[in-house]
């Protein structure tokens, strides 16, 4: 399980002063996806267009290009603008299997300052029922306080 407290604190000393989004997207994919074995693939899809993610720092294999918001778990917190937990990715309607071996998935939406939408920050896991609430409400925390000031 996610020591939330220390990955909070070492991702608050890495990002210290940082102002450019996609070098913290890559710092929050390296910490977050190391920080707990559950943790199979974790990255960001940023918002490129109206309606459009494209693939942005990732650690794990390889992802999909591009998600519209109409597709997937992704698309979904995109389009809702809610974290969205996936006990069982195969019970999701629509969801978009980029990998074989994800069973599990949360989804965070990732916001700016003002409230503009820059992308999502999506972990699957190789495990069915990974996640929970707790890693919903800590991994909200480390990204409204990292993504505050875009």
């Amino acid at each position: 399980m996610t020591d939330y407290d220390a990955l909070h604190a070492r991702i608050r000393a890495l990002t210290e002063g940082e102002t450019d989004e996609v070098a913290l997207m890559a710092t929050l994919a390296c910490e977050i996806h190391h920080s707990d074995e559950r943790f199979d693939w974790t990255g960001f899809y940023r918002v490129v267009a109206p309606e459009l993610l494209k693939i942005g720092p990732y650690q794990g294999g390889h992802g999909c290009l591009v998600i519209p918001f109409s597709r997937g778990v992704c698309g979904a917190a995109a389009r809702s603008g809610e974290v969205q937990i996936v006990a069982d990715v195969d019970a999701f309607p629509g969801h978009i299997a980029c990998s074989s071996t994800t069973r599990s998935e949360i989804v965070l939406p990732v916001f700016g300052k003002s409230g503009r939408l820059i992308g999502v920050l999506d972990i699957d896991s190789n495990r069915a029922d990974a996640f929970g609430q707790q890693d919903a409400t800590r991994l909200v925390e480390i990204l409204e306080e990292v993504f505050d000031g875009f």
